[in-house]
């Protein structure tokens, strides 16, 4: 089954329809209390569904089922780390943005070490949205390319002509109504584009169910034979290189998820200024801790359409299927199985998860560009139009230095001639960084003594350390056998050293 017109015209409606309804949600904007915080006047539940669909990427929508189909549910372990690491955020962290009326995260790091700290973190936010949402927008197209071409569409394109096409109208689109219509705009459209991808997940899930030969109870005695509703897996009996390298076993999935998510949702940027537009303290706390519940179910759906698929495809690896990766198979499903119109609906619902995440940077990388670095420096005189100006004058630049980005990631992927585990690429880049954000916001928070100096070492001892705990080129320089961990221990074993580099740096200077 070949896409007909019918399915470009809904994608085509669609991308138009998002940049016009963006636009006219947000309404005006006259200062960058409105474009970057909403007024303070956005509900919880909306800024709650816009936190989970800024975390959603179409790998969750096409990845996380190949991870059922080719092993089983313990992916899942890690959401209940997510959910634990946001109690923490909403205790220990949103009281103190709250009470110092913040703007951005990174203000904290000032009031508490000074410039050289704030800017120390807010330059390093911003390489980890550079690199880790280079990656996650050349992700994008991949599972884009995959079903414009089974579906037919763009067969004399070459590989890189694809998927430079589908990055290229993704950003465009999203700039037009990021540009215009600010934090309302992104926050509104992502509700709005979470509804359009979990809704398209769950029809080609009734779908799939209703064409299963044995029916649901097949499926799922199918998936209890084979050992994939396995939830728990402890890993022990593992030699210990082994076990921390491991990223799925129970105990590193936890602690790793929860500090992972206290360092994505307490001190990024990209997070924390959505949850600084809720009225007050209450609903930020309400919508972050209910965010890692629908996360958890989210990921738990996605997994389940893996497990129908297992069943649908009769337990056939990729290759029976006469694909490249596992990745492909729901693409597969969504061209071949979908009545007209539908698998239109489904491809323009990858898009909303693609371009709710790439919203999401361009404001909040705008917003910590304009507070951390401009403002304090060159526009201390501005008046409120002339920094909405500004802001909106980093959008763009912002959206263009990641569409390159993206180009960059997809060509050097391409021309390698073989496809990274893309997932893991993008949580990895940003897992890496987060421990130093993590550690120096958790060494201002928790201890009095230390001071700037003592910060900042412990800042880059943490970044320095990880080179070496993290599977490259470094590692190839040390004597022996390198100790590599598994990316949800990156933020962990970061974010420690940290703490532990300022302490003793404060020990020292006291003595």
């Amino acid at each position: 089954m070949e896409f007909s017109y019918v399915d470009y015209i809904i994608i085509l409606g669609y991308l138009l329809g998002v940049a016009w309804l963006g636009v006219r949600i947000a309404g005006r904007q006259s200062n960058t209390s409105d474009y970057f915080l909403g007024g303070h006047d956005i509900p919880w539940w909306a800024v709650l569904f816009s936190v989970v669909a800024t975390e959603t990427s179409t790998l969750t929508f096409i990845s996380v089922p190949a991870v059922a189909y080719g092993g089983n549910l313990t992916f899942l372990q890690i959401t209940l780390g997510y959910i634990v690491g946001r109690i923490f955020v909403s205790t220990l962290f949103l009281p103190a943005y709250f009470e110092g009326n913040l703007t951005t995260a990174y203000q904290f790091l000032q009031e508490r070490f000074g410039d050289s700290m704030r800017n120390a973190a807010s330059t390093t936010f911003m390489v980890t949205r550079l690199l880790a949402d280079g990656v996650r927008l050349f992700a994008t197209a991949i599972p884009l390319a995959i079903i414009l071409r089974l579906g037919g569409a763009f067969t004399g394109w070459s590989d890189v002509e694809v998927y430079l096409l589908s990055i290229a109208v993704i950003s465009v689109i999203t700039l037009v109504y990021t540009l215009i219509g600010g934090i309302k705009a992104v926050v509104w459209m992502d509700v709005m584009q979470m509804v359009v991808y979990v809704g398209g997940a769950i029809f080609a899930g009734v779908i799939m169910v209703m064409d299963l030969p044995n029916g649901l109870s097949g499926a799922m005695e199918l998936a209890a034979q084979t050992n994939k509703l396995q939830l728990v897996d402890f890993g022990f009996g593992q030699a210990f290189a082994d076990f921390i390298a491991q990223p799925y076993t129970f105990f590193t999935a936890l602690i790793g998820g929860a500090v992972f998510s206290v360092a994505s949702h307490g001190t990024d940027q990209l997070i924390v200024q959505r949850l600084l537009t809720t009225r007050n303290l209450k609903d930020s706390q309400k919508a972050l801790i209910g965010s890692g519940i629908v996360v958890a179910l989210q990921f738990g759906l996605f997994l389940f359409i893996g497990l129908l698929l297992y069943s649908f495809y009769d337990a056939q690896t990729a290759q029976q299927l006469g694909l490249a990766t596992t990745d492909e198979i729901f693409a597969k499903f969504i061209v071949e199985q979908l009545p007209v119109g539908m698998s239109g609906l489904i491809v323009a619902s990858l898009f909303a998860a693609a371009m709710s995440s790439l919203s999401s940077s361009l404001n909040s990388l705008a917003s910590s560009t304009t507070f951390d670095l401009y403002k304090p420096y060159f526009g201390k005189q501005n008046t409120p139009a002339e920094d909405l100006r500004i802001s909106r004058i980093f959008t763009t630049v912002w959206a263009v230095i990641l569409t390159g980005s993206a180009f960059f990631f997809a060509y050097l992927q391409l021309q390698a001639g073989e496809r990274p585990a893309v997932v893991e690429l993008g949580l990895g880049i940003a897992s890496y960084t987060y421990g130093g954000l993590l550690g120096a916001f958790l060494l201002g928070r928790l201890f009095s003594k230390p001071n700037t100096k003592d910060a900042l070492i412990g800042f880059f001892v943490g970044l320095l350390s990880l080179l070496f705990m993290v599977k490259g080129p470094l590692q190839e320089l040390l004597p022996g056998e390198g100790l590599a961990i598994a990316w949800p221990l990156y933020t962990v074993a970061g974010s420690f050293i940290v703490l532990v580099a300022g302490k003793v740096s404060q020990w020292v200077r006291s003595r």
